[in-house]
């Protein structure tokens, strides 16, 4: 069944988030005022080193009030491809250059209210090359085993959704390796 959009208009406009109503036809016929959120898309890189371990930031989210572990992660600037975002994000949050990337995996975390996509890319091969140049982001950063992950989750140690579909998208790839 498919949604029909009529049209749209702007509610609300910043650089980072869109607020849009949309005219919609529904399957059944039934018009009506649908409200999305356009975001831009985010780009979450998972470095991974030769002992088995992933590279994470301890960050307070102040929106939730919470501290969890994350990955790095940030907004795919225009014209930059997300693996270059990837890239960049986690050397600016964690003074580590990934020397090999590829798409780990691929979500759209919400798609009955927002737009984003989220990329998540593996990085192999990182150096480190200095402090972070994003001094807000995280009191600190840490090479987590892989195999603490799961306990980590349960806990509520790791919360965040990108970070979530990452890191488990992580321990299936390392489990096929």
């Amino acid at each position: 069944m498919r949604w029909n959009v009529h049209g749209e208009r702007t509610l609300y406009d910043t650089p980072w988030v869109r607020l849009r109503s949309l005219d919609v036809e529904q399957p059944d016929g039934a018009r009506a005022e649908y409200h999305v959120v356009r975001l831009r898309d985010l780009a979450v890189t998972a470095a991974v080193d030769d002992r088995r371990r992933v590279l994470m930031m301890w960050r307070h989210r102040f929106v939730t009030d919470t501290w969890a572990w994350e990955l790095p992660m940030g907004l795919v600037e225009d014209g930059e491809s997300p693996e270059a975002a990837g890239a960049r994000e986690l050397e600016e949050e964690t003074g580590w250059r990934p020397e090999t990337m590829r798409e780990l995996i691929y979500a759209q975390p919400a798609a009955g209210i927002t737009d984003t996509q989220h990329f998540v890319f593996r990085a192999d091969g990182a150096r480190r090359v200095g402090e972070p140049t994003e001094r807000n982001e995280s009191d600190r950063v840490e090479w987590i085993p892989l195999a603490d992950v799961p306990g980590m989750i349960s806990r509520r140690e790791i919360v965040s959704s990108a970070t979530l579909v990452g890191v488990m998208a992580l321990l299936l790839d390392d489990a096929r390796r």
